[in-house]
């Protein structure tokens, strides 16, 4: 049977490529939304941390109707490090919308998302948005484009995907690069004439793929996926199992069903072949788990996610102010969430560290991380994380770490001090593009090598450097590379800073707090741009004289403090350091908080007793 009424896609590409624009002039053409409705942009980041940042982190499904047909739309992450979210969802559709910037061309990410989608023999339709761009080289992007399909090895059928150009804010699109179109028809044409209907056997015994799954306030645990095989009905009974895990065989209940209609799910009695569908009553269901008729148990093949390269320690908050500000603080809290956490993102890896109060997490990069511990902190738990480090594997005897592919974009008058940079940190170059005033630089460099890098190059090139990376592949061990060039200024006792105290510490270096901020003594509170850790009194107060100066104390002018961000603070962090993470603040810390046990420390060390 070939169910011509679906078509199912998902929307891949490169980050800021414009994929949840596009879903959005789909979804307004596509009668989802009434004429006179108040739509705002970027309808598909629904997550708050998605809208405030600009990016997409989780894939998400929608639908919307075209000459009868329903297209169940699954927009995706672009940013390398949630690469796992589109490698799960790509078994849940027979094609994909690749879009490719008008200017930019196809960019790490794409090359990563398209060898994805080749491998797995998707039909694809090539989108070059923002045809609207001043800058705009649509046909120079096609040519580009059709060389990454060559050097990933496409068959002649894929060498023949379609191309449409379109403006994803203006919601147009056209088959001519110099045509500019007047609505989004030519997409949708494209995408019912080259995406093939999903097909199967109608009568045989149920068959269900979740690739992905959700929760419900009221129904529990929701598992998505596509039915390959059969039907699903409300009341059905199936058994779980997995192909990775030959011993799994659960049996269990369907509660409910529910399809995607617009952006909303709506309750039905059966699904068949084709359908993305939520089935609710599954609560022992996981990703890449099949849903079977319990007469024909045959597991499907799910897709092997790439392996994490970055691990931290999550662990229990010993600070004095430890337990001030959160709501969960506990050792058992903070194991719960991370295990519920690796549920859910198959990119994630959890364990249990060396005490019952540390764990490490691997994932794809820190900004894979960061977000999880973004999310954690607003949910008001309350922990500790220690310095991001990479995975060292050991490869035919040999110590291996893992090597990204960087790719810069910087003004051609930076490009001595980027390549000085890319020196330090064990980078080699392997090419250069001239375009106009700027300049394209690819390099192969460890992973470790990029922690920090990122303000450094926005420093280095007035804000105009743009940078983008993706895991290579692992490499013999490239030897030591110098995390960062400053060191700490670091509190000397417990207390609240002061202006006196403070500005006697702001010769030092950058502050990153200012008066009245609780301090404690082994707490960062700046910067020390000479490279050395230097112990400051911030909560230090002027001794009162009778020679005191009418008004001295208002001349004092403190330099406002440097805001540090999560990310900021991740990439400050020493190997002695760590980042004390609550719902209301953030502090860098040092291990060993007392000043006179860190100097004994660092004395064993040079003399090589620890």
């Amino acid at each position: 049977m070939i169910n011509e009424k679906i078509r199912n896609i998902a929307i891949i590409a490169h980050v800021d490529h414009g994929k949840t624009s596009l879903v959005d002039a789909l979804l307004k053409q596509g009668s989802v939304f009434r004429d006179n409705q108040a739509v705002e942009e970027r309808v598909m980041d629904s997550n708050a941390l998605e809208r405030e940042r600009g990016i997409t982190i989780l894939s998400k499904n929608c639908s919307c109707i075209y000459n009868g047909v329903k297209i169940n739309i699954i927009d995706t992450p672009g940013h390398a490090d949630f690469g796992g979210e589109v490698e799960r969802v790509l078994k849940m559709v027979d094609g994909v919308l690749l879009v490719v910037d008008a200017f930019e061309g196809p960019m790490p990410q794409t090359r990563f998302v398209l060898e994805r989608a080749l491998a797995l023999n998707l039909k694809v339709v090539v989108v070059v948005n923002k045809c609207d761009r001043p800058d705009a080289r649509a046909n120079e992007v096609v040519d580009e484009v059709l060389e990454l399909f060559i050097d990933l090895d496409a068959n002649d059928e894929q060498l023949d995907s379609p191309f449409v150009f379109a403006s994803a804010r203006n919601g147009v699109a056209s088959l001519d690069a110099s045509q500019p179109g007047t609505d989004m028809k030519p997409l949708f044409e494209t995408i019912l004439k080259h995406i093939p209907a999903p097909s199967g056997d109608e009568n045989a015994p149920s068959q269900m793929l979740v690739s992905s799954a959700e929760h419900n306030e009221y129904v529990g645990k929701l598992a998505v996926g596509k039915i390959g095989r059969g039907s699903l009905s409300v009341g059905q009974s199936v058994v779980l199992c997995n192909y990775h895990d030959g011993n799994k065989a659960v049996r269990s209940k369907i509660v409910s069903l529910f399809v995607f209609e617009g952006l909303k799910k709506t309750p039905v009695q059966k699904v068949e072949i084709g359908d993305i569908a939520c089935v609710a009553g599954l609560e022992d269901v996981q990703i890449g788990d099949t849903i079977c008729d319990p007469n024909l148990i045959e597991p499907v093949e799910f897709v092997k996610i790439a392996e994490p390269s970055v691990e931290m320690t999550f662990m229990v908050n010993d600070s004095p102010f430890a337990g001030k500000e959160g709501k969960f603080v506990t050792s058992r809290h903070l194991r719960d969430r991370l295990y519920k956490e690796a549920v859910k993102d198959l990119s994630l890896r959890v364990s249990d560290g060396e005490t019952a109060e540390r764990f490490k997490v691997c994932g794809r990069g820190e900004m894979h991380l960061s977000i999880l511990i973004e999310n954690m902190r607003r949910d008001g738990y309350e922990f500790q994380v220690s310095m991001p480090k990479v995975l060292i594997k050991t490869i035919d005897g040999l110590k291996c770490e893992p090597v990204d592919r960087l790719y810069l974009d910087v003004p051609e008058d930076c490009t001595g001090v980027v390549m000085q940079k890319m020196g330090v940190r064990k980078g080699e170059l392997v090419g250069m593009t001239p375009h106009g005033k700027r300049m394209k630089m690819e390099f192969t460099i460890p992973s470790r090598g990029l922690f920090g890098f990122k303000s450094e190059l926005l420093t280095d090139t007035r804000g105009e450097g743009i940078i983008n990376s993706i895991f290579f592949e692992y490499q013999p061990w490239k030897g030591e590379i110098k995390r960062r060039e400053y060191g700490s200024l670091i509190a000397h006792e417990n207390g609240e800073a002061v202006v006196y105290g403070l500005f006697n510490a702001q010769e030092r270096g950058d502050l990153f707090i200012g008066p009245g901020t609780a301090v404690y003594a082994g707490m960062v509170v700046g910067r020390n741009p000479k490279g050395d850790d230097i112990v400051v009194n911030v909560c230090k107060k002027k001794h009162l004289s009778n020679c005191r100066a009418s008004g001295s104390d208002d001349a004092l002018r403190l330099t406002p403090p440097v805001k540090m961000s999560l990310e900021d603070a991740i990439e400050f962090l020493a190997d002695d350091e760590i980042l004390e993470v609550t719902p209301k603040s953030i502090r860098i810390r040092k291990i060993i908080l007392d000043h006179n046990m860190r100097l004994r420390e660092k004395g064993k060390l040079l003399r090589g007793e620890a």
